[in-house]
This record gives C-alpha cells, sequence and structure tokens, in this order.
C-alpha cells in the first residue's frame, strides 16, 4: 500500500475505530485455523473475490492464502470452481488471480495498485520465505 493510502487507512481508523476495529477482528477471528484450516478460507474469499471482480481483494487473499502454505494445486482447484461458477467471465478473473498467485511465489506484485485487506493478518505475523518452491511451481 502507498503513504498516501496507508495515511488515509489510519485516519479512517481514527475517525471510524468502531467499525474499522469491527472489521479487523471480523477478519483476524474468521480467517485463523479453526474446523477449518485458515488457508481453504482464504481460498475461498480469494474465489469469491473472483465472483465478484474484486481485483485488489484477489490479490490479497492470494497472498495471504500462499502466506498459508496453498498449494499451486490448491490455488488452481478453487479457480476451477470459481470458473465453473461463472463461465467465461469468471475464467478471465480467474486468469487475474493465477496471475497473482504467481507473482506472490515469487515475492513481487502484479503491479503496485492497493490491495484490500493489507491491514490483516489473520494468523500473526506474514510469513514471506517459500518453504518448498518444488511444491508451489
Amino acid at each position: 500500500m502507498d503513504r498516501e493510502n496507508e495515511a488515509l487507512f489510519q485516519e479512517l481508523r481514527r475517525v471510524s475505530p468502531t467499525v474499522t476495529g469491527g472489521l479487523l477482528r471480523m477478519r483476524q477471528e474468521t480467517y485463523r485455523d479453526a474446523a477449518v484450516a485458515a488457508k481453504y478460507k482464504l481460498l475461498t474469499a480469494m474465489a469469491i473475490s473472483i465472483a465478484i471482480r474484486c481485483e485488489p481483494c484477489i490479490r490479497a487473499y492470494v497472498r495471504m492464502a500462499v502466506e498459508r502454505d496453498a498449494t499451486q494445486a490448491e490455488i488452481l482447484e478453487f479457480l476451477n470452481v470459481a470458473m465453473t461458477m461463472q463461465g467465461c467471465p469468471g475464467e478471465e478473473w480467474a486468469l487475474k488471480a493465477y496471475a497473482a498467485y504467481k507473482a506472490a511465489i515469487n515475492e513481487r506484485r502484479p503491479d503496485q495498485s492497493v490491495t484490500c485487506c493489507v491491514h490483516d493478518d489473520p494468523g500473526g505475523e506474514v510469513q514471506t520465505e517459500v518453504k518448498d518452491e518444488d511444491e508451489r511451481l
């Protein structure tokens, strides 16, 4: 996130702490490991982001899923669900998600635009180290 948007986010948190704080707490609780592993919740959020065509959301949820060790095979299965549910438009948006995945495993972003939910880290510290590169390729 660029400095201007980060400053705006911090200001919004200051002037609307109840709602912004509530959203942060809701995401932290929702995207944690519980009966369903966090990475599957994040992959589901990615598929929903494809359906609603939120490109910043796609990038954010792909990045967070990769940080939770989502493999290429898992990403592709959820992309297939999104494409199946939406046909051709879903395929185009799934391509955006796949590009975000490729960028995430290479530790770079597809572009410099702001991603949603960048302030959330449902499991604590962000992991940037790829543990098993071969499994993700």
